[in-house]
């Protein structure tokens, strides 16, 4: 008779369990094969690296005619010599105005005018520059020394002439201009005349720096051989005249801070460019051309002459522009870099932008381009150019990004430049615009192609994946690709982006989190279902996805349509894997060795895997499993592909299938046919494919909870086979073979089977070789042993004398905790592997071992064995 707890044990569970829903540990890692649900891993897509380095490869979707050329021809001439505005084209009407007859240049309305000047030394330089920089302080501060009483004996009344100087009151006229006291101060010392500590002036003795110039005023000289006299003063004007005074001084001081600063610009033009440009014009030697380029560059941002300001910026670019017909490659870069440091715009802007990128499409010159430190001028382009203006511009500065950033050595120096964050800013304003006009540009979709396709090189470094979730890149690239649906260019190259990205926990889960990217990956499938290369990876994603979050799965499934798009997706490429084959019979072509598989099969393999990982969830396993279209092309899968055809297919429908049989419904077509299932698992069992081998033993465990499955196995001798297999010395398997045998043993009549090819004894070599380190499969020996021994009368006649002393032996050490559970697992391996232990293994082997010790008789001591 049976004690309560031993009819307990009687009802035992199906060989598979529902998986508990709960927070996974790094311990579990080791039962996950174990689980009834399984997902099926792949490989990501390959994708081959073109030949030649153009705008768009040979397997854009755009035609020669609608596309912009990688090759051109580029000259001197193409450059404009003027950068400024282009032309209306508007005729304007003639001014009815009589013209007036130009004003001397010696009159003081005439700012500009000013007498030939020979170069400086440095040291005059300095001291101009430091006399600009006196007085650009002095009218910023725009404040003018408080008024103060003059005495009556300096107030005297003089002429108004050319220079005049009023110091009385603070404020001093100069050529007109009045300054303060400061300001003046600033002005004079740049001018022939320097103040004296009592207030007059004193003549510098500077003529050669001002040759050609008219003589000083002979109210600002003075007799005596030093020829200094006192400069004499003005009346005190009223306050309304010292505040219009005041308010023109201002005014005045920044137009003579810019007549200053120009006349430095000039001596330094004269001084530091001039002979460089010489040099250029020589063209005797690139070398000595490319120094020279170098020295340029620098002297021109030593002067502050870089930007579009520059009075002379057109007369220089005239000469760069007239070198690029010199065909140097690293001359060119130079120029390049001095060029679009000038700040060009329009069609010159272009231009450089073409000359950097015809550079850039030789593979070799890449060390040039990162000697020049080139990247960091087109980066600058992208910053801070208008896109809609530049939009060409836009398109070849990034050709040639996306080029160096397909070599390894550039990528670190692209991303620690901002690149990212250049390329996601120009993305939004892209989607802003594209927004904003309820139409996609030809233009910015072609530059999104080249945009996206640096992004997809970018990404194989953690700092720029890192930098894409930080600046929430992925719904930005979502809404690309749903703006651009129709670009197909645009869209292979994000979901090559994401392909990469969900190979990443972190941005899986990012992706999985953005709940519109299931209906926009499902429409791009329907758009483009016979476009492989696309669709492949569009599966694989969501084959990543499914397997990482059950919330993506249900969100997945939950979509219109979604079972149906997979479905026909499915039928589609299935049907193009039948033409391929035919016509491979019909070139009687002779075997070969098995090569990866074909594009067809290749979408077939993430197929069957989105199905196999989305069949997880509860709501939707049962669906499938009740689908038959589903399960009729799993099952067309099995019947013409084998092993040798096409390994991955087989083991992921096999995988699937596995899934599926796991839900005991009642409209459960994998039911149906079960036998059939079975028959088609035969070929599987017999193969020297372990993988496959071991994937039909899983989905025989779940069939052989039905009688008729049971029968089955006994009938054709797969009992045999399951027996063979725990001598495989391979855990997984060894667990799968014993479900099998634990679920025959439900039924007495063949429980016998056990002790065909030494059953009992392999049991028990499973316990002791596994039996510390997988508390899962002692469990399931325990329970195999217990059906087997139901009606036990005699361990020894039940078990054998052996055995039954090394069941005894090892379940009693099994059972104490200390020596069970002393190992060197970490503390989460450790914890879990407790849990297993008291929860499986423990309960039914006490149960076993009181059932053993009831039925047998000790006649001596047994030892304790060592592991």
């Amino acid at each position: 008779m049976l004690s309560p707890n031993d009819k307990k044990l009687e009802k035992l569970d199906p060989f598979y369990r529902p998986s508990v829903s709960k927070q996974k540990t790094s311990a579990e890692i080791i039962s996950e094969a174990r689980n009834a649900l399984r997902t099926v891993r792949t490989q990501r897509p390959f994708t081959p690296q073109e030949d030649q380095r153009k705008l768009f490869g040979p397997a854009s979707s755009r035609t020669p005619e609608n596309r912009p050329p990688s090759s051109f021809s580029l000259h001197a001439c193409s450059f404009e010599s003027s950068d400024s505005r282009p032309v209306s084209g508007t005729r304007l009407s003639p001014l009815q105005l009589k013209p007036k007859a130009p004003a001397s240049p010696a009159t003081e309305e005439d700012p500009c005018f000013s007498f030939p000047k020979p170069p400086l030394d440095p040291v005059k330089i300095r001291r101009i520059s430091s006399a600009r920089a006196r007085l650009f302080r002095a009218a910023s501060q725009g404040a003018l020394l408080p008024d103060t009483g003059l005495p009556p004996a300096d107030s005297k009344k003089t002429v108004e002439s050319k220079e005049t100087v009023m110091m009385g009151d603070s404020v001093v006229k100069i050529n007109g201009v009045y300054l303060t006291e400061s300001n003046a101060i600033g002005r004079l010392k740049s001018h022939p005349l320097q103040l004296t500590c009592d207030g007059g002036f004193r003549e510098i003795k500077e003529q050669e720096m001002f040759k050609g110039t008219s003589s000083l005023p002979s109210h600002l000289t003075s007799g005596g051989d030093q020829g200094k006299r006192r400069a004499r003063t003005l009346s005190c004007p009223s306050s309304s005249d010292l505040s219009r005074l005041q308010t023109k001084a201002v005014s005045k001081a920044n137009l003579q801070e810019k007549e200053a600063e120009i006349e430095v610009d000039e001596v330094f033009w004269n001084t530091r460019i001039v002979p460089i440009l010489h040099e250029l014009e020589k063209e005797e030697n690139i070398e000595t051309v490319c120094a020279a380029c170098t020295q340029l560059h620098h002297a021109l941002e030593e002067g502050n002459m870089l930007g579009n300001k520059f009075k002379r910026r057109s007369i220089l670019l005239k000469t760069l522009y007239k070198l690029v017909d010199v065909g140097s490659d690293l001359l060119s870069l130079k120029l390049a870099k001095i060029i679009l440091a000038l700040k060009v715009s329009r069609k010159n802007l272009l231009n450089v932008c073409k000359l950097i990128f015809k550079i850039s499409r030789s593979e070799k010159n890449d060390s040039l381009i990162q000697n020049n430190s080139v990247l960091e001028s087109l980066l600058e382009v992208l910053r801070s150019e208008d896109l809609k203006t530049n939009s060409e511009a836009f398109l070849y500065c990034m050709g040639t990004i996306k080029f160096i950033s397909g070599n390894p050595g550039f990528l670190n120096e692209i991303i620690n430049k901002g690149a990212v964050d250049i390329l996601m800013n120009l993305i939004r304003q892209i989607n802003e615009n594209t927004k904003k006009c309820s139409t996609c540009s030809p233009n910015l979709g072609h530059l999104l192609v080249q945009v996206t396709a640096t992004l997809r090189n970018l990404v194989d470094s953690p700092l720029a994946r890192s930098k894409l979730l930080s600046v929430s890149a992925i719904p930005q690239l979502c809404t690309v690709m749903e703006q651009y649906v129709g670009d197909k260019d645009v869209c292979t190259n994000i979901v090559r982006i994401f392909s990469k990205l969900t190979s990443y926990h972190d941005c899986c889960a990012a992706l999985a989190n953005y709940s519109r990217c299931y209906a926009l990956f499902l429409n791009l499938i329907n758009n483009y279902q016979k476009k492989q290369d696309l669709v492949i990876r569009i599966v694989f994603i969501l084959g990543n996805l499914t397997a990482k979050n059950n919330q993506a799965r249900e969100q997945f499934s939950k979509e219109k349509g979604s079972i149906q798009t997979l479905l026909s997706l499915f039928h589609t490429f299935h049907q193009l894997d039948l033409h391929s084959q035919q016509q491979a019979y019909e070139g009687a072509e002779l075997p070969q060795a098995q090569g990866p598989p074909s594009k067809a099969e290749d979408v077939l393999i993430k197929l069957t895997r989105l199905l196999a990982n989305i069949a997880i969830h509860p709501g939707v396993g049962p669906a499938l499993a009740a689908n038959r279209p589903v399960v009729g092309l799993l099952l067309t899968m099995l019947e013409y592909k084998s092993l040798d055809d096409c390994e991955e297919l087989v083991i992921n429908t096999t995988a699937t299938i596995n899934n599926l049989s796991y839900y005991q419904v009642k409209n459960s077509v994998i039911q149906d046919k079960k036998l059939y299932i079975a028959e088609l698992l035969l070929k599987l069992l017999v193969s020297n494919n372990m993988d496959g081998v071991l994937e039909a033993v899983r989905v025989f465990g779940n069939l052989s909870q039905d009688r008729d499955i049971c029968d089955f196995i006994v009938q054709n001798n797969v009992h045999k086979f399951m027996i063979a297999l725990l001598d495989a010395k391979h855990q997984d398997i060894c667990f799968s073979a014993c479900g099998v045998l634990l679920n025959l043993t439900v039924d007495k009549d063949k429980r016998v089977i056990l002790k065909e090819g030494g059953g009992i004894k392999k049991l028990v070599d499973c316990l002791r070789d596994f039996g510390r380190t997988d508390w899962q499969l002692a469990c399931l020996v325990c329970k195999t042993l217990w059906n087997f021994s139901e009606n036990i009368t005699n361990a020894s006649s039940c078990f054998g004398d052996e055995d039954t002393n090394t069941l005894l032996v090892l379940l009693s050490s099994f059972l104490d905790e200390e020596l069970a559970l002393d190992g060197s697992f970490d503390q989460d391996l450790k914890n879990y592997h407790k849990f297993q232990w008291e929860t499986e293994f423990k309960p039914v082997a006490q149960q076993l071992l009181k059932r053993i010790q009831r039925h047998h008789t000790f006649l001596e001591p047994l030892p304790i064995p060592s592991f």
